[in-house]
């Protein structure tokens, strides 16, 4: 046994030298500063930021919500929603992942002025202020996710944000930061999209001539090759002027609501100025996309989107990914052989009007309770598989009742595979994939939206009718009634009676204000809003989870789930790991 571990010891010292041995081999890990002759190793410290965005993937969290439930027992959406949400236990934190991008952030933002990017002075001074720009955006949207999820009020009255941390944090810095007000965090939203504005262009395209440059790079001596170089189309996935702006009007619609509303100075008129500007810059209404509500299942329009390209819905969005289909074989009835994972509740498909656009409990609406898919809201057709649903490229008809015995597609047939709702998730998949037995499935490209105008516009018009009334339109020439009118035109939804719903409410700002939150509730549904807006608006998030029970063909709604929140969950926890380690932050009241 000696001899093997001299032969051993040998061979290393031929291989190693004597002093490795016994001192630590040098390793080869960057420090910080190698980034100043590396841009690439730079470029990456940025991209951790991108890497941490909360809507790079579908979350589903709809079924924390009155929106949705699960077959899967094991989803953290559904035990939150049902008794375990606590501070250490949260299936919405923001905090670590948004945190730790922020400090990648400002670690980039301390070096990069030092980085050379490119042999040739101005050049190299665009790529910085682009970069720059870049981290100046990303800072605001994490900071905006931070405080979605939480900001809150302490037992003490205080409206908290989270802590501002604008520098880059290293083994001397103070990490026990007490949480600013949430309007400071609001203020460094706006500073940072204000720094971004000053750098970025409004979108990252080809120009053809100097006069297309903004003012800010011909003061600096460029010609439009120049900036082609490090502005043009093929940055387009990169944090823009226009992405800036559209947090910030996020942010501004997060502060003017009900839940943060009475301890902020921002109000109502900021968040409708902030979104109506964005709108300004593609010609307010008649900018809605006429197909915008149908984005995810546009089939020519999605295959022939080139690298980075946006349809006119998107402000920003995910990478395309072609040939697949993860979505379809979660989301599909089990007898298209998905797993059919989200269930649409009764409370959803109760919200989708009738055609004629009034609410399905109005005496004018012609609602059948008996028949209740018959003359509705032609997007419960497009987001939802209802029984008797045609679905897939055969188009098999979809048979949700409890009499179902030919398949799992029944309600309750089999757990884990059929629904429990009596419903299927349309909205997200494309029909035109094919699943087969063999596993060897047809796939088609797909993409999730991170921002739809739909979005922006439906902002404006809850704020503007909160300042201004249902048909004000400040100074930007169209109206919450406007924006409304046409959403429900593009959806045919009141377009055989003038849709005489709306024109009866559009003097009255409550009923209007009804009439918005639930026109967001369909048209942004299943894309992780719900939640949020449930507790902005301090709505009750106790709603039991209802389906349709349909036996001998009649219709019978009953109770899936019961919600189990506090009303102290209105605001999100910091979490409790950040509790125990700094006594300088304070929790949210209740957790």
């Amino acid at each position: 046994m000696k001899k093997i571990v001299y032969l051993i010891l040998a061979a290393a010292t031929l291989t190693t030298g004597c002093d490795d041995l016994f001192e630590p081999a040098i390793e080869n890990n960057k420090a910080l500063e190698d980034g100043r002759d590396d841009p690439v190793y730079a470029e990456g410290i940025l991209a951790n930021a991108y890497t941490r965005n909360p809507y790079n993937s579908q979350s589903f969290n709809d079924v924390a919500t009155d929106d949705a439930v699960t077959n899967q027992t094991d989803n953290t959406y559904l035990l939150m929603a049902t008794g375990s949400w606590t501070s250490n236990n949260n299936p919405m934190n923001q905090w670590d992942g948004c945190k730790a991008a922020i400090q990648y952030i400002n670690m980039f933002l301390s070096e990069v002025d030092q980085t050379t990017f490119a042999d040739d002075e101005l050049i190299n001074q665009l790529f910085r202020n682009r970069l720059k720009g870049e981290a100046y955006g990303l800072r605001a949207m994490n900071m905006f996710y931070l405080l979605q999820a939480h900001a809150g009020w302490t037992a003490d009255g205080q409206l908290l944000g989270v802590p501002i941390i604008n520098e880059m944090e290293d083994v001397s810095s103070n990490f026990n930061m007490p949480r600013n007000t949430f309007d400071e965090c609001i203020k460094a939203i706006y500073d940072d999209v204000d720094a971004a504005l000053e750098i970025l262009p409004l979108d990252y395209e080809d120009i053809a001539s100097d006069a297309e440059m903004p003012q800010y790079y011909r003061e600096l001596g460029a010609d439009y090759t120049q900036f082609n170089r490090v502005f043009g189309a093929m940055f387009r996935t990169r944090m823009s002027g226009r992405i800036a702006l559209a947090f910030r009007a996020k942010a501004a619609l997060l502060a003017a609501s009900p839940a943060f509303t009475e301890g902020s100075e921002y109000d109502w008129e900021d968040a409708a100025n902030e979104n109506g500007e964005l709108l300004r810059l593609i010609g307010g209404v008649a900018g809605l996309s006429p197909t915008g509500n149908t984005w995810y299942k546009n089939g020519s329009e999605i295959d022939a989107l080139g690298a980075g390209e946006n349809p006119q819905e998107m402000l920003w969005r995910n990478g395309k990914n072609t040939n697949n289909y993860d979505l379809e074989v979660a989301q599909f009835p089990p007898s298209l052989l998905g797993g059919g994972q989200i269930n649409p509740t009764q409370n959803l498909v109760d919200a989708f009007p009738m055609a004629n656009g009034y609410p399905i409990d109005d005496p004018h609406s012609g609602y059948n309770d008996q028949d209740p898919y018959t003359g509705r809201d032609p997007r419960l057709a497009l987001y939802i598989v209802t029984n008797g649903s045609a679905v897939g490229t055969s188009g098999s008809i979809i048979d949700t009742s409890v009499d179902n015995t030919t398949n799992n597609d029944g309600l309750n047939r089999e757990n884990g595979v059929s629904t429990r709702t009596g419903y299927y998730l349309r909205k997200h998949l494309r029909e035109d994939v094919v699943l087969n037995a063999s596993g060897s499935h047809n796939g088609q490209a797909h993409y999730s939206p991170r921002i739809r105008y739909t979005e922006i516009f439906l902002n404006y018009a809850e704020a503007a009718n909160e300042a201004w009334g249902p048909q004000g339109s400040g100074s930007f020439g169209f109206s919450a009634y406007d924006v409304i009118k046409a959403i429900r035109q593009r959806a045919g939804v009141g377009t055989d009676n003038g849709d005489a719903y709306l024109e009866s409410i559009k003097g009255d700002q409550g009923k209007m204000r009804e009439l918005i939150r639930n026109e967001r509730r369909l048209e942004l549904c299943f894309e992780g809003f719900r939640f949020w807006d449930i507790r902005r608006w301090g709505l009750p998030m106790n709603e039991p989870a209802m389906g349709m029970r349909i036996s001998g063909g009649t219709y019978t709604p009953f109770e899936v789930e019961t919600r189990t929140y506090q009303d102290y969950m209105q605001y999100g926890p910091v979490p409790y790991s950040e509790m125990l380690k700094f006594n300088a932050l304070e929790q949210n009241q209740g957790w």
